[in-house]
Order: C-alpha cells, then sequence, then structure tokens
C-alpha cells in the first residue's frame, strides 16, 4: 500500500487576475483539498471561527513565529500581520491531504524559498488589456492605482520563470480544469512515488 504525502499547491498571479474566483470554483469541484489557512493580527471579526477562517494572533506572537522561521511567508497590510503557518501545513501534507495556497507573487516567492518541493502555479491574465478592464470593473481604485497595478503586474509577469506551471485564464472553467489536471499529474509523477515502491519492494523482499 502506497502512502502517499499530499502536495502543497501555490497558485499565484497579479492582482486582478481572477484568483479568488478560480481558487472558490476548484474547491466546489475538489472536496478533498485543504485550504490553508492564514495567521493574522487582524481584529477577529463577529462569525469568524479561529482556527477556520483565520488563526488569530497578537502582535508579540506573530513576531515571535517569524524569527522561529516558523512561517512559510508573511506580509504587513494596513498594520497587521498575515502569514502561512509552516506547522499546519506540513501536518496536513502529512495526513495525506493535498494543502492549496492562493497568494500574491511576492509571498509565493517567500514560500518558493522556504519550501521549494510545493507546486507553483502562474495565473496569467489573456492580455494585459484584459487585465486592466478586470481592475477598473472593479470600480474600487483611482486612475493612479489603477496604473501602479498595471505596472506591479507587468513586473509580477516578468517572474514567471519561477513557476511550474502557466494556466491562462480566460475562462474559468477552463482554467480549472487545467489546475485539476495538474493536481492529477504532479500525483503520478515518476519520483514522487518511485521512493515509495522502492521501499514496499525491500519490505516484501
Amino acid at each position: 500500500m502506497i502512502d502517499e504525502k499530499g502536495i502543497l499547491f501555490i497558485l499565484s498571479g497579479p492582482s486582478g487576475v481572477g484568483k479568488g474566483t478560480v481558487r472558490k470554483e476548484l474547491f466546489k469541484r475538489k472536496t478533498e483539498l485543504k485550504y490553508s489557512i492564514s495567521i493574522t493580527t487582524r481584529e477577529q471579526r463577529p462569525g469568524e471561527v479561529d482556527g477556520i477562517d483565520y488563526f488569530f494572533k497578537t502582535n508579540e506572537e506573530f513576531e515571535s513565529l517569524i524569527k522561529q522561521n516558523k512561517l512559510l511567508e508573511h506580509a504587513k497590510f494596513v498594520n497587521n500581520y498575515y502569514g502561512t503557518p509552516r506547522e499546519y501545513v506540513e501536518k496536513t501534507l502529512a495526513e495525506g491531504y493535498d494543502v492549496f495556497l492562493e497568494i500574491e507573487v511576492q509571498g509565493a516567492m517567500q514560500v518558493k524559498h522556504n519550501f521549494p518541493e510545493g507546486v507553483f502555479i502562474f495565473l496569467f491574465p489573456p492580455s494585459l488589456e484584459e487585465l486592466k478592464n478586470r481592475i477598473v470593473g472593479r470600480g474600487t481604485e483611482t486612475e493612479d492605482l489603477i496604473l501602479n497595478r498595471l505596472k506591479e503586474a507587468r513586473n509580477e509577469i516578468e517572474m514567471m520563470d519561477a513557476y511550474d506551471y502557466v494556466v491562462v485564464n480566460d475562462d474559468v472553467d477552463k482554467a480549472v480544469n487545467k489546475i485539476q489536471s495538474i493536481i492529477q499529474s504532479e500525483h503520478c509523477k515518476r519520483e514522487r512515488i518511485a521512493a515509495q515502491y522502492k521501499k514496499i519492494l525491500e519490505d516484501e523482499l
């Protein structure tokens, strides 16, 4: 019997590319996937549950985790820390579950440094024009912020070489189909199962 560990999948890409939409659709279809729960120092909102929505920590606790290298990545937004706990991810993988992380490009680069065995998927816009339309369509950003986001997106797209796979998000259904195929093919990779098969053969001999 092959005792297969889970795989960490990281979905990343520029702001406005539709990472959240694709992730939600994927989770509707693949219920056995585990979402990576983030740690945050922001206030717990009504209805949120510690350990399900987020792991809520104080600033001191969070900074202690940074010092102890217990985070796969972390960032600070509007005076609050957010990060991915290494212990939760490793425990969930050891239980045989795949873990899925949806994250910005800078965070993905930190994860690659701290957990290079992850599988990195870059979600690509059909074009920069389409990306601009999506950001403008949100109706939440000023003209200056839109231009900054587009410049940032161009820089992030140049970091594509750091990823294992690229999926163009021109259609959510098609993008999710491709990500499901990536998950399946990663589990069939020779190097993932060869060591386990060899151990079984040795045990039987």
